[in-house]
């Protein structure tokens, strides 16, 4: 039976005899998190999941060498799981599919929810485990009350992964364990020079990691074996401004690459995967006061019985904003916000919060 990592590090009971799992990424804070639970007494085994077959980058040959040589450092064993078919499934091709009919996916929610906690995948491949570390900067907890598990932004708020993290699900978060989530970044990186971790100065990557140099039309292109049709470049009055390149070289907000002389700043405000054209406007038309999430997950409900008040992002890195949430179906939301927000993009994440638990969140649409 699975303990609850949640409860566990809450009582602070002894972890003698407790199996965790810890996945290990080749960077300093997997290889952080891990030595902690080896420091408070758990039986550990590392893991690592093949998701691509490139030499170098994020996810690449070199990482899964890098948390080999993490995990021998530490003492403890370690295991390899091929898993780049479901990678490519779940979300390779969720990527490409989302941009193909005109909107932003972000790939990272996608793997967290079908790939890095498949909880019952790890559960197969293990004939008993307690729970499932890694290195996200996030906290969970229990709700005495409800009994529901909880998950709750990070004390550094500068790394503070809760955003994509929302979509985890309760059977999920009771199995997980983050126990970089109570600490700071310099604060890791101080206890990997003092436990002289090998990848104690490793630096981080910031990009997707299939497509490391950013081009996500080319590499579209490549995945597809596709070349996407040239269209019209429009205004708000449907005047033709020039041409675009294909649909999927462009997203709502983008200002950069657009091939059109203006004498003032100009942005995609729209996409139109059915006249195949996109519609550039000033700044001031990127802002709009509501929007509708579907596919949606919650953590401290069931469901969002009538309205309630939140605070929402919809991006990774903004600044939490008032609104008031709706549940309008089994699998969809109305947000309303107290000020109109820019840029608000199909396909992204919409996330709510009280205080700093995540109530849940959903796919813009």
């Amino acid at each position: 039976m699975l303990s609850s990592a949640a409860g566990l590090h809450a009582a602070g009971l002894h972890a003698t005899g407790l199996h965790v799992v810890c996945a290990m990424s080749g960077g300093v804070d997997s290889t952080v998190a891990a030595a902690l639970q080896i420091q408070q007494g758990f039986k550990c085994t590392g893991i690592t999941l093949k998701l691509r077959n490139e030499e170098i980058g994020c996810s690449s040959l070199q990482d899964i060498n890098d948390a080999k040589a993490a995990a021998n450092n530490l003492g403890i064993e370690h295991l390899t799981f091929d898993l780049s078919k479901e990678f490519n499934k779940y979300v390779v091709s969720h990527f490409v599919e989302t941009y193909e009919n005109g909107a932003t996916p972000n790939p990272c929610i996608e793997c967290n929810k079908n790939i890095k906690f498949n909880m019952q995948f790890f559960q197969s491949s293990f004939n008993e485990f307690d729970f499932f570390v890694t290195g996200h900067y996030a906290r969970i907890t229990k709700d005495p009350i409800s009994g529901r598990f909880l998950l709750q932004k990070a004390i550094d708020e500068k790394k503070d992964q809760s955003y994509v993290l929302y979509c985890l699900t309760q059977q999920q978060l009771e199995k997980a364990s983050f126990p970089l989530g109570s600490l700071t970044k310099t604060k890791v990186r101080k206890l990997a020079e003092e436990k002289k971790l090998i990848n104690a100065a490793k630096s981080e990557s910031q990009d997707i990691c299939f497509i490391p140099d950013g081009d996500y039309g080319s590499f579209i292109e490549r995945f597809t074996g596709k070349t996407y049709p040239y269209g019209d470049i429009i205004d708000l009055e449907g005047n033709v401004l020039g041409r675009h390149k294909g649909l999927i070289r462009y997203t709502i907000g983008q200002r950069r690459g657009l091939g059109v002389a203006a004498n003032k700043p100009i942005y995609v405000v729209s996409k139109s995967t059915s006249a195949n054209t996109v519609t550039l406007a000033a700044d001031e038309a990127l802002y709009t006061k509501s929007l509708t999430a579907e596919n949606i997950n919650l953590i401290t409900c069931d469901d969002i019985k009538k309205s309630m008040r939140v605070l929402v992002k919809t991006r990774y890195q903004q600044v939490e904003q008032w609104a008031t949430a709706e549940q309008t179906g089994e699998n969809s939301l109305h947000i309303e916000f107290d000020l109109p927000q820019r840029a608000i993009t199909p396909g992204q994440a919409v996330v709510m919060y009280d205080g700093d638990t995540v109530v849940g969140g959903g796919t813009i649409v």
